[in-house]
């Protein structure tokens, strides 16, 4: 074994996502357009620490419950969530009272996180808002109508809603299976928009979407197809560990999570080194608290949300010998991007007809 595995200094990472639910530093102010997603990361850190009930009282909680559902929206397109309460010169009155797909998604989850009985939840509004992102070539925008970007994520996020509510009546599963295809490269990763370069977040998106997608009339992916991708993915771990997003770019912890997730839905983890891999997360990590995107770099909730992601996968292949240092963590669901239990949760209260209690 080479260097020894750093340990995880949990305490302060939950300090670095306390902070960032409080406040966020100057240097993050311009993601304030998409204070949904910090919520999410946030109480992500929290969750995939197994500490948020330890490390929130019970009126936090309901308070960031509370203030996910402000963010519900019902209009003309259904109902979804908006990012967050900001105000924007660029953005038309009817732009930032629309629900967001991306939004969206962060906040079921959250909410998932945060134990919400989802009581407050219109279905079919939501079915509706969904169904309204598709457009004629089956990919998905942000917004209703074809408002917003157009690519990968928002069909992600909308494969993603409609799994969880266990019905895809409301959108075009093969057509939009179809813009997936095109979105592939020779390589075998996958762009954010048919004939962009393949990335690593992008490539994940893509097999988790299809992997999420009900069955259909042929496979999601050939045997082929599967290899290149799973060649494409292995490739692109560097020799410290970590994963690059793009071939030839340098490694990120977040694409340790979209390039090591992508492999576990593949089938394919056992082709990858986790030991470098959990050693150059560790090697990221600031020493008051939070992950950055490679060693000496400012963290940030996203990076250490991810990084902690990528790491609970990988956490069964490390040896026994690094028990103690803290790198132990929940069952992860790399598909819906949350902890196993989380996702049980969601698929037993978001569908209409939802459990009487969590399986």
């Amino acid at each position: 074994m080479d260097d020894p595995l750093p340990p995880l200094f949990r305490d302060a990472h939950i300090l670095h996502a306390k902070q960032a639910l409080a406040r966020l530093p100057g240097c993050l102010v311009e993601v304030d357009a998409s204070r949904m997603l910090i919520i999410f990361y946030c109480v992500g850190i929290f969750d995939l620490l197994g500490v948020l009930e330890q490390q929130t009282n019970e009126m936090d909680r309901k308070s960031w419950q509370n203030w996910i559902w402000e963010q519900h929206t019902v209009g003309e397109y259904g109902t979804g969530f908006k990012p967050g309460p900001f105000m924007s010169r660029t953005l038309s009155h009817w732009d930032q009272e629309s629900p967001h797909l991306i939004m969206t998604y962060g906040a079921l989850m959250s909410l998932a996180i945060l134990r919400d009985d989802f009581s407050r939840l219109n279905r079919a509004g939501l079915q509706h808002f969904v169904g309204s992102c598709q457009n004629h070539n089956g990919s998905f925008s942000s917004m209703p109508n074809g408002g917003g970007e157009s690519d990968l994520r928002n069909l992600y996020c909308a494969f993603c809603i409609c799994a969880l509510l266990g019905d895809w009546s409301s959108i075009d599963v093969e057509r939009a299976i179809a813009f997936v295809a095109l979105c592939r490269t020779y390589e075998g990763g996958y762009g954010q928009l048919p004939g962009c370069e393949a990335q690593g977040g992008t490539t994940y998106l893509a097999i988790a979407a299809l992997h999420l997608a009900p069955p259909g009339p042929r496979p999601r992916l050939t045997p082929a197809d599967r290899a290149r991708s799973e060649h494409w993915l292995v490739h692109n771990q560097d020799a410290s560990g970590g994963f690059r997003g793009r071939t030839g770019k340098a490694p990120d912890t977040c694409y340790c999570f979209w390039g090591g997730a992508a492999l576990q839905i593949l089938g394919a983890q056992d082709k990858i080194d986790a030991y470098a891999f959990t050693q150059f997360i560790a090697g990221s990590q600031f020493p008051f608290g939070g992950i950055s995107k490679a060693a000496g770099q400012l963290p940030d909730p996203y990076h250490t949300y991810l990084s902690l992601a990528a790491a609970s996968l990988y956490t069964p292949r490390l040896p026994s010998s690094v028990k103690g240092y803290g790198w132990e963590f929940a069952p992860f669901d790399p598909l819906l991007n949350a902890r196993e239990e989380t996702v049980r949760w969601a698929r037993s209260f978001i569908p209409a007809q939802r459990g009487r209690q969590m399986v």
